[in-house]
């Protein structure tokens, strides 16, 4: 998910994009290949007003719109579908990095001059040139051949003064898993494990309920203790063995017996990996970092998971619990100097390989954090590109305090949370509009929809936050809110951001507890129907809208004084809910 999303972000911000993925869809962790599902700061709901916005929501709400029965094939699709789409990136699947050109200037400087990528499908070989890189693979291949400094395994606790480190530092890392499916019949269906699958019994399990079939099930991971890299083999074996094992109790223990008429529907085939490499920034985030909350200069992405450390030996630890979760009170930012090798000049990372240690790590890993990353890099990319001079640039030298400013602003723009960080674009002229509209709820004014920040600020979100909703809410449909200018302003391209409940879970996920409260379809809060005015003329209209963030780029710039948005329905609320206009 975080390449995914780098490669939209850097695409609709206007560079030409490669994406090169070793398998035929996309998602990583969250295929249909391997079908775990997305969390993030918001845990499961239970932090509400903390799910990530940007490219994830976007696609999060397309495919609750679009895949309302839950269905991972359509999940691929969604992907496949927003990948092709973009114009800008060349997508290469079933295509593996399997080296890269570097060049060391005499006065220092390792910066990669080009990658070599095979598809062995078409027996194809690829090779890449471009000013810069990211490597969003998870195991860092591409930095492993590059030369990027990293690390694997635990830090010692004295280190960086971690609480929650091993006292002695090791190359044990968390485990991997494999998932699988069940599905209910009518009738009794019997199951026969292979000889070679795992036997349990009851004890094995008294620490890791089984509570349903249909899903199963994280905690069955094992592998920490190898290399996850170079034993993969043997783990994806030991861990095929353990998911019919499990299988193999749940049926014919005799424990179960409400099991009787469920049948094994699908067995992944691929380990859902949670750790490999690390490679390391200029910053590397810590333990304190994470657990106090820390707001960097140079954050352009966010956290909140906890610090979920897991058994190295995963099942076979039968008498430690699959996880211990230390929960974070606040959010985190994620600064950029995380997010770049601190020896290859032009390299970006994205996802579960990023600079932090292993128990910083524990939180980061997830997907929903991996994506708002994935976003944060590809925009910086782009933002580089654009603003540098020189393609020998190198990431460090580049994003100074004033770039990493404008970095912040351009991911606000795009839809991205800064905790703490609010709209100060000098380009966008709704800011010193004057807002007024229909009517209004008392304590969700109109003049909200410019106060630059786009989500209501819950105080469990940290220190900084201040209760208020900030978002223009009606009392009734139809309403509309309109700014006005005391003179012509030239209108090329309205940004508009809806309320898509992110007080709310969503989630794609195959398992009946996580999705009981999510509302997969059209979230009840948005804007359905909706219209643009400039002076009271029509620009356009917009049907089915199911999106959070609109951007209208007008065909032809529109001189006006006053520009309004009529919203005639939502997707079930009796009331208009926006959260930003902008204008530009």
């Amino acid at each position: 998910m975080a390449g995914v999303c780098a490669a939209l972000a850097a695409a609709r911000n206007g560079a030409r994009v490669v994406l090169v993925q070793d398998r035929s869809v996309l998602g990583g962790n969250a295929s249909s290949e391997i079908r775990m599902h997305i969390v993030g700061a918001d845990i499961h709901g239970r932090r509400p007003g903390a799910r990530e916005s940007g490219l994830i929501e976007e696609l999060r709400l397309e495919d609750a719109a679009r895949n309302p029965h839950g269905s991972y094939s359509q999940w691929d699709l969604l992907l496949y579908d927003k990948i092709v789409s973009e114009p800008n990136i060349t997508l290469l699947l079933d295509t593996v990095c399997e080296g890269c050109e570097v060049v060391i200037p005499p006065d220092g400087g390792r910066r990669i001059v080009s990658m070599r990528a095979v598809r062995h499908a078409t027996e194809d070989l690829f090779v890449l040139r471009a000013p810069f890189y990211a490597d969003c693979t998870g195991d860092g291949r591409l930095g492993f051949e590059a030369g990027a400094d990293f690390r694997v395994g635990r830090e010692s606790r004295d280190e960086f003064g971690e609480n929650l480190a091993p006292v002695k530092g090791d190359r044990q890392t968390l485990g991997s898993s494999i998932m699988f499916t069940g599905r209910r019949h009518d009738m009794p269906q019997p199951f026969r494990a292979p000889p070679w699958a795992r036997r349990f019994k009851r004890e094995d399990f008294k620490l890791r309920p089984i509570a349903s079939y249909e899903y199963g099930y994280w905690w069955s991971e094992w592998g920490g203790q190898l290399d996850t890299l170079k034993d993969n083999a043997a783990i994806r074996h030991e861990l095929l063995r353990i998911a019919l094992g499990i299988w193999d109790y749940i049926k014919n223990s005799g424990d179960h017996p409400g099991a009787a008429n469920w049948t094994l529907d699908w067995v992944g085939m691929i380990p859902g990996k949670r750790e490999s490499r690390r490679f390391m920034g200029p910053y590397i985030i810590t333990e304190r970092d994470i657990a106090e909350g820390r707001l960097f200069d140079d954050g352009v992405a966010y956290g909140g998971w906890p610090l979920d450390l897991h058994p190295p030996s995963g099942i076979d630890a039968v008498d430690e619990p699959p996880c211990v979760q230390h929960e974070v009170p606040f959010l985190f930012t994620v600064p950029l100097r995380s997010l770049y090798s601190r020896n290859v000049g032009n390299l970006f990372f994205a996802g579960r390989n990023i600079s932090v240690t292993h128990v910083a790590f524990a939180s980061t890993r997830v997907m929903a954090t991996c994506s708002v990353i994935g976003q944060a890099v590809g925009t910086a990319a782009a933002y580089l590109k654009k603003h540098s001079h020189s393609r020998e640039t190198a990431i460090a030298q580049f994003f100074g305090a004033k770039e990493i400013a404008g970095l912040r602003q351009w991911l606000l723009r795009d839809d991205a949370f800064i905790p703490a960080l609010s709209n100060l674009d000098p380009a966008d002229k709704a800011r010193p509009a004057t807002v007024r509209a229909s009517d209004e709820c008392k304590g969700a004014a109109a003049a909200s929809v410019t106060d630059g920040i786009t989500r209501e600020l819950f105080a469990h979100l940290g220190p900084w936050a201040d209760g208020g909703p900030h978002r223009w809410e009606s009392k009734t449909l139809p309403a509309w809110i309109e700014l006005e200018w005391p003179d012509e302003q030239l209108i090329r391209e309205v940004h508009l951001t809806f309320d898509s409940g992110l007080q709310n879970e969503l989630i794609l996920s195959l398992s009946a507890g996580q999705t009981q409260n999510v509302l997969r379809g059209p979230q009840r809060g948005m804007a359905r129907d909706y219209e643009l005015f400039c002076d009271g003329r029509p620009v356009l209209a917009v049907r089915d809208n199911v999106l959070r963030k609109r951007i209208h780029r007008l065909e032809q710039p529109v001189g006006a004084r006053r520009l309004r948005v009529l919203i005639t329905a939502t997707h079930g609320v009796p009331s208009a809910h926006v959260f930003e206009i902008r204008v530009y």
